[in-house]
């Protein structure tokens, strides 16, 4: 087994956390993944896995190699890619990570698009409402939504969103319309804690201002305190992406416009840089302008 399989067995046991698994991964036999692993523990001088009789863990050195390792063949694979002529046909798996709401209203549209156009590469979404570890859990593109920290990692920039209160017009109509942030301890407030965490709700661009509020409900869903929202039950605070459609049909409206926070940036995140592999170049590239082109995104 040379270096490259070497590795490319290690980085699939290491995803399944299985000898059996990182074979069938890789089209070996379970025994043959095993002598290479075993093989490539003895050349570094260093145990990469600890062993049960049910599962196996990468040890703290082997999850520092896991990551070079990773490096390793993202770099291979573009240097492939690009001797093969691959940008301008992208082949393979297509990893990303956003938001439930984004994934739902604007990636998977402009996925299914890209998909379309490009019938060699299939896509991998996972929707979370967390940050997840682009290296660590093997994601190509990460959405992000908020500053992003000091880091190795490239990013494209697609837009930004606004912190909104927002109401159906039928709510308004009963209970009138909050003319500052201090009206809204008179109102029926719903709480989505994947948004707003807090009970302290910061307005003004430098988030100066401060509220207390006393949520009559709180909900873990964003689809549901939006749902309530559009009922007229009461009002909620939210990104304006994920209210976007709303806006557009009426059927939401926001209000306090003057003392919302500065708004948040949209990226595109990955981890190669210039050496990307083709299929996330062109995925960023094709993606891009269509999200810079949603109204509610800018």
């Amino acid at each position: 087994m040379d270096r490259i399989q070497s590795l490319e067995v290690f980085v699939a046991v290491a995803e399944a956390e299985s000898f059996a698994g990182g074979a069938r991964a890789t089209g070996l036999s379970a025994p043959s993944a095993t002598r290479g692993i075993n093989a490539l523990e003895e050349r570094l001088g260093a145990r990469l896995f600890t062993r049960t009789t049910r599962r196996v863990r990468l040890t703290d050195v082997g999850q520092a190699y896991l990551e070079d390792a990773r490096n390793i063949l993202a770099l291979l694979s573009a240097a492939d890619d690009a001797a093969a002529g691959a940008a301008t046909n992208p082949v393979g798996l297509l990893r990303i990570t956003c938001s439930h709401e984004f994934g739902r209203i604007y990636v998977t549209p402009v996925l299914a698009d890209f998909l379309d156009t490009f019938p060699d590469v299939t896509a991998d979404v996972l929707m979370v409402d967390r940050v997840v570890n682009m290296v660590e859990e093997g994601f190509d593109i990460a959405v992000r939504i908020g500053p992003l920290p000091s880091s190795g990692l490239s990013a494209v920039r697609v837009g930004s969103v606004r912190r909104v209160i927002c109401g159906a017009p039928a709510y308004f109509e009963k209970h009138g319309l909050p003319q500052d942030p201090s009206d809204l301890q008179h109102h029926r407030l719903v709480a989505i804690t994947p948004v707003s965490p807090s009970v302290d709700w910061r307005f003004g661009l430098k988030m100066q201002d401060i509220v207390r509020i006393a949520p009559r409900l709180s909900v873990s869903s964003v689809a549901a305190g939006i749902a309530l929202a559009r009922q007229g039950w009461g009002l909620c605070r939210v990104l304006s992406y994920q209210i976007g459609p709303d806006l557009e049909t009426g059927a939401l409206q926001t209000v306090l416009e003057d003392h919302e926070p500065e708004p948040l940036p949209i990226h595109l995140v990955h981890i190669e840089g210039r050496r990307a592999a083709a299929k996330v170049r062109s995925f960023i590239d094709f993606a891009k302008d269509r999200l810079r082109a949603i109204s509610v995104l800018n």
